[in-house]
C-alpha cells in the first residue's frame, strides 16, 4: 500500500513499559517483534510471526560495558519464543558481524536444526563459530536476487554495501503486506568489491509498495553521505610510508575490506604481514579461501617468520579494536603479550568507536603513547569510514522507497529518534513512524501498522559457560567488590549465652583503612550485641545479620565506605 504524505513533523510515536502482552495474532496479520538492537548498538534480533510460523532475522550479541564485570557477551532474550521454537522456519542472517550472528550458537543450543539462511561468506563465518560449540547447522545459501519461500514467508534478497562483503537486505512478503529489512548498510558508490547497494531493487520495491521499512539507524545523526572506502587509501598509505619501525593494525576480525587495504599497502611498501588473534586468523583464512580476500603473493607469513625480519618490514594485524581486555591489542598495551610495543612503532586503529567502549579505547591509546608508539586513529587521520548510512543516504532511501510505515532499528535512542525525524521530513505519517523498545510488537494488518503489545526482552548475560544465570544483583556485588573491597567477620560465640568467647577476627581484601580500625569496629559490634533484646535466644542467622548490619552502618558513618561484608558465626 502507498502511504499518504503528511506535513512535516518531528515527534515520532513512542511506546514503552506500560504495554500489556500482545493479543493472539489476527488471521492474515504479520507481527514484528524486535528482541534486541533497539536502544543499543548490538544484540540485533527481530522475530516475524505469520500464519503460526516464526522467522528470525539476525541473532547477535552485545558486548559488555565497564559496569558489567565478568560478563563475556549479552544475548537477546529468547523467552518470548522458547515455547515456540518448533514453529521457527529459519534464521536469516544479513551479514557476518558478531552483533548479528554471535547469538546463533546459544539459540541453536535449544533447537539445533533451525535452518540458517545467509550468503556464502556469512554462512562460512557462522559455520566456523558453530564448530567451536560442536553444532553442525542446517544451512541454505542465498545470493542477491534470490527469491525463496520459508514457510509462509516469501523472501527476496538484495545486495547492500557494508564494511563486510556479502551483506544482504531482505524483503519479506506475506498476505499482510511487504516488509523490507536493510540489515546494516550504506550507499558507497565505489566499494572495494564493486558490489553496491541495490538501489534499483529498492526503487522497484518502492513501486510495489513497502508497507513497513526496518532501517539501520547507526549514523542517522551524521549529516550528508559517507565517504567511499577507497578514499581511505591515501591516509593508510601515508602511515606505511612514514612508519619508522613496525606497524600494528587493529581491526574487527570480520572487516575484510579494511584488511584488504592493509594487505595492498603492505605489498606496495615491501612489508610482510602476520595475523594475530584466533578469530582474525580464522576469519581471514575463510575470506581468502572463498575469494573475498586477495592475499598478494608472499605478503602474509607466519609469526615465527616475521620475528626474524627487521622492524621496518613488519606489519601485524590483530584483534581488539574496541578495547576488549583479553584481545591481543589490550594485552600489548598492558605489556602482557609476546609483542612488545615501544618507541618508533606505529599502532593503527582502523575502526570506529562503538558507544560504550570509548574509555577502554582511550586507555589503550594512552598506554601505547606512554610506551613511545605513534598511535593513528579516526580522531587524527582518515583511516576509518563507517559501514552505516548517514542522514543523506537515509533520506535518499526514504524518497525512493516511499514506505507506509517505518521502524528504525540498530541504534541507541538518539540514533533511532534522529532516523525517525528524517523519515517524517520526507513526508511519512508521524503515526506510522515507530520509535520503540526491544520487546514491543508491531502488527501489520492489510498494509497498516500499529503497536500491539510487549513481550520480555531482557539482557541475557553470558558469564563463562553459564547463560542467563548472572543477575544485576550479582553485578552489583562485583562492582562493590571492585570499588570498596570485602570484609569477612569471624565471631565465635557461646551457644547458651550468645556471648563472644573470642575476640572478633576481621579478614579484608581490597579494603584499605588506617591501622586500628578493627578495634573501634569491634566495640560497635559488641555494643550492638549487648543491647539487642533477647540476644541469647537469637539464632545464628539473626546474629550474623546483626553483626553485618552494625559493621556496615559503622563503616558508612565513620569511613564513608561500603564494602561487601560476610559474617560467619561459630557456636561453641
Amino acid at each position: 500500500m502507498r502511504n499518504t504524505r503528511s506535513s512535516r513533523t518531528t515527534k515520532p510515536a513512542r511506546h514503552h513499559l506500560e504495554l500489556p502482552a500482545p493479543a493472539p495474532l489476527k488471521k492474515g496479520a504479520l507481527r514484528v517483534t524486535p528482541l534486541g538492537g533497539l536502544g543499543e548498538i548490538g544484540r540485533n534480533m527481530t522475530v516475524f510471526e505469520h500464519e503460526g510460523k516464526l522467522l528470525i532475522v539476525d541473532c547477535g550479541v552485545l558486548f559488555p560495558e565497564e559496569n558489567q564485570p565478568g560478563i563475556d557477551v549479552i544475548l537477546p532474550d529468547f523467552s518470548a519464543i522458547r515455547s515456540r521454537l518448533a514453529d521457527v522456519v529459519g534464521i536469516v542472517l544479513t551479514h557476518g558481524h558478531e552483533d548479528h550472528i554471535g547469538g546463533v550458537p546459544y539459540l541453536l543450543r535449544e533447537r539445533a536444526d533451525i535452518p540458517i539462511i545467509a550468503s556464502k561468506l556469512t554462512l562460512a563465518f557462522i559455520t566456523a563459530k558453530l564448530e567451536e560449540h560442536r553444532i553442525k547447522p542446517k544451512t541454505r545459501q542465498v545470493v542477491e536476487g534470490d527469491r525463496i519461500d520459508a514457510g509462509p514467508f516469501d523472501l527476496e534478497f538484495l545486495a547492500v554495501s557494508h564494511s563486510i562483503p556479502d551483506g544482504l537486505a531482505v524483503a519479506i512478503r506475506t498476505a499482510a503486506g511487504l516488509v523490507l529489512h536493510t540489515g546494516d548498510f550504506k550507499m558507497d558508490q565505489f566499494p572495494l568489491d564493486r558490489r553496491t547497494t541495490d538501489l534499483p531493487g529498492f526503487a522497484r520495491l518502492g513501486d510495489e509498495g513497502v508497507d513497513l521499512f526496518l532501517v539501520d539507524s547507526t549514523n542517522a545523526e551524521v549529516p550528508g553521505f559517507m565517504i567511499a572506502e577507497e578514499d581511505l587509501a591515501p591516509a593508510i598509505d601515508q602511515v606505511f610510508r612514514t612508519a619508522p619501525r613496525r606497524i600494528v593494525v587493529s581491526s574487527f576480525a570480520s572487516h575484510v575490506h579494511r584488511i584488504q587495504q592493509i594487505l595492498d599497502a603492505a605489498e606496495r611498501h615491501g612489508r610482510k604481514v602476520a595475523f594475530v588473534g584466533r578469530s582474525m586468523v580464522r576469519n581471514m583464512g575463510i575470506a581468502a579461501d572463498l575469494g573475498y580476500l586477495r592475499i598478494p603473493d608472499g605478503v602474509v607469513v607466519e609469526m615465527k617468520t616475521l620475528e626474524k625480519l627487521p622492524a621496518t618490514d613488519i606489519v601485524l594485524i590483530c584483534t581488539g579494536s574496541q578495547g576488549e581486555p583479553m584481545a591481543a591489542l589490550s594485552r600489548m598495551a598492558n605489556k602482557d603479550h609476546v609483542i612488545d610495543i615501544g618507541p618508533g612503532d606505529t599502532v593503527l586503529l582502523a575502526s570506529s568507536l562503538i558507544p560504550g567502549n570509548e574509555n577502554a579505547i582511550y586507555r589503550i591509546i594512552n598506554a601505547f603513547t606512554r610506551w613511545g608508539a605513534n598511535v593513528v586513529h579516526k580522531g587524527n587521520a582518515k583511516v576509518h569510514v563507517s559501514g552505516h548510512a548517514s542522514a543523506g543516504e537515509l533520506a535518499y532511501c526514504y524518497n525512493i522507497l516511499r514506505p507506509t510505515a517505518v521502524l528504525p532499528v540498530h541504534g541507541e535512542w538518539r540514533h533511532l529518534t534522529a532516523n525517525a525525524a528524517i523519515a517524517m521530513r520526507t513526508g511519512i505519517d508521524e503515526k506510522q513512524v515507530f520509535v520503540i523498545e526491544d520487546g514491543v510488537s508491531i502488527d501489520l494488518v492489510a498494509g497498516r501498522s500499529r503497536v500491539s503489545g510487549r513481550v520480555a526482552a531482557d539482557h541475557i548475560l553470558v558469564d563463562g559457560t553459564t547463560m542467563g544465570v548472572a543477575t544485576e544483583a550479582a553485578l552489583t556485588d562485583r562492582r562493590v567488590l571492585a570499588e570498596e573491597g570485602a570484609i569477612t567477620v569471624l565471631a565465635i560465640m557461646e551457644h547458651s549465652s550468645g556471648r563472644l568467647t573470642e575476640p572478633l577476627e576481621f579478614f579484608s581484601r581490597g579494603f584499605v583503612e588506617e591501622a586500628g580500625w578493627e578495634k573501634t569496629a569491634t566495640k560497635a559490634i559488641e555494643d550492638a550485641l549487648r543491647t539487642a533484646s533477647n540476644a541469647s535466644s537469637r539464632g545464628r542467622d539473626d546474629v550474623e545479620t546483626l553483626i553485618t548490619r552494625t559493621l556496615g552502618q559503622w563503616l558508612a558513618r565513620r569511613h564513608r565506605r561500603n564494602p561487601v561484608i560476610t559474617t560467619i558465626v561459630v557456636e561453641e
